[in-house]
């Protein structure tokens, strides 16, 4: 595990405003790592353990789908936190995905 690469994806998931969501790539890309995107789902899959606590249910794929809901339990606690954010969630899809989209490498 290259804990070193996953700080510093936390360090990018902790600056997402709440309401927004960003993706996997492009954290991966504001790290300099664009083909990584995968890299930053596995840090996602266990940034429970980190600390502070990291919003990875902000952080959705690249077309706004939360395929990283089965880490959380129960997977449907994925979609509640970005509800209770006003993030519109819909066949696990962010409603407005362009919209709500959260650019790091434009911070």
């Amino acid at each position: 595990m290259n804990t070193n690469f996953y700080e510093q994806v936390y360090e990018v998931a902790r600056l997402i405003p709440k309401g927004r969501v960003t993706s996997f790539g492009a954290i991966a890309k504001s790290l300099g790592a664009a083909k990584s995107s995968r890299m930053v789902g596995t840090a996602m899959s266990v940034s429970h353990l980190a600390h502070p606590a990291v919003p990875a249910h902000r952080v959705v794929n690249h077309s706004g789908l939360l395929t990283g809901r089965f880490h959380f339990n129960p997977p449907e606690l994925m979609e509640e936190l970005l509800l209770k954010e006003d993030v519109k969630v819909a066949d696990n899809k962010v409603v407005d995905f362009k919209t709500l989209f959260w650019n790091p490498m434009e911070e």
